[in-house]
């Protein structure tokens, strides 16, 4: 009997202390939040978090830590410390808001509804305005899932494009023009797609969207030309340094994943591979490929069609001469 009450009183000494920690994570997490967004408070100059030096050299690593898949705290915490700090008379989006506002400031901020936690608040602002459409499957023709890397879409005839919004799902091809959104390449970009893939494969019902969008992005990058092709067009922005490291950085990302069979990406996925593999735009490809894919093999075909138009008006010239 004594034995059992001892286990009794320790567990909920443990889930005691356990909802401290949480708490506390909590209060530490909208305060660091609040701050970073607010100016004028009252916190000291040489404070090494709330300070503008911890703005600066402290909160890039909070942020990388607050979006690790196993840093995670359940967005009920949040809500009841903010119900409590507001007398529940909070805005039902302003968690998201200052989430976004300091994990992700450059990302979509729009009305979301409920969200798990912090890096599911991230996701749910890279894909706004997904809409899960039925879209006739083609059928894939052999085996192979990879399509060309963007230099062969180009030299097939393919337009890259900037797509309408910046949503990680909204990619589309139509009349010989791939539209993409525009991404930033920085150096927390590795970390942030790490944690949002795990999310995705070990939560089940959450969908596969990123996932799928660097599965594709895998597809067409092959290497630094392919970078620097997207990089001219706008759709990526590279903060990293060498077009290499991006592509590095994509084909790292992309081990043991797979595009999902069901999305919107793989539907033009095969619409591409088909109309790659035409034969006159596989012609078309190759010949551009080899006489024009660099400006020695450009000139050597203009040295060629000059030399043989010499040796046209010398034979000509030899033949009417008297």
């Amino acid at each position: 009997m004594l034995d059992s009450k001892w286990k009794a009183g320790s567990s909920e000494g443990a889930a005691g202390q356990f909802l401290k920690l949480m708490i506390i994570d909590g209060c530490f997490m909208l305060e660091i939040m609040r701050t970073s967004t607010q100016t004028g408070d009252s916190y000291a100059p040489d404070d090494p978090i709330f300070s503008y030096h911890g703005e600066l050299y402290t909160n890039p690593s909070i942020k990388q830590d607050m979006l690790m898949l196993e840093n995670q705290l359940p967005m009920l915490v949040l809500d009841q410390l903010v119900t409590v700090a507001t007398d529940g008379k909070q805005d039902k989006d302003l968690i998201n808001r200052l989430i976004l506002n300091f994990c992700s400031p450059r990302t979509h901020t729009a009305r979301m509804g409920k969200c798990l936690h912090v890096l599911d608040v991230v996701r749910n602002s890279l894909l706004h305005h997904v809409e899960k459409t039925n879209i006739p499957h083609e059928q894939d023709e052999g085996s192979e899932k990879i399509i060309q890397s963007a230099v062969e879409l180009k030299y097939a005839g393919i337009r890259f494009e900037k797509s309408k919004t910046n949503s990680l799902g909204d990619i589309s091809y139509a009349r010989g023009v791939l539209r993409l959104p525009v991404i930033e390449v920085e150096d927390t970009t590795e970390s942030l797609f790490l944690n949002l893939i795990a999310f995705e494969r070990f939560h089940i019902g959450a969908g596969y969207e990123v996932t799928s969008y660097i599965s594709f992005m895998e597809d067409i990058i092959a290497n630094e030309r392919d970078v620097e092709l997207l990089q001219t067009r706008g759709i990526i922005r590279n903060a990293i340094g060498s077009e290499k490291a991006v592509a590095e950085l994509f084909h790292s990302l992309s081990k043991d994943v797979a595009l999902d069979p069901e999305s919107s990406l793989d539907a033009v996925r095969k619409r591409l591979k088909s109309y790659c593999q035409k034969p006159w735009i596989m012609w078309k490809a190759n010949l551009i490929r080899t006489y024009f894919g660099n400006p020695w093999a450009v000139w050597s075909l203009i040295a060629a069609i000059f030399a043989l138009a010499l040796s046209i008006i010398q034979t000509a010239y030899t033949v009417l001469k008297p």
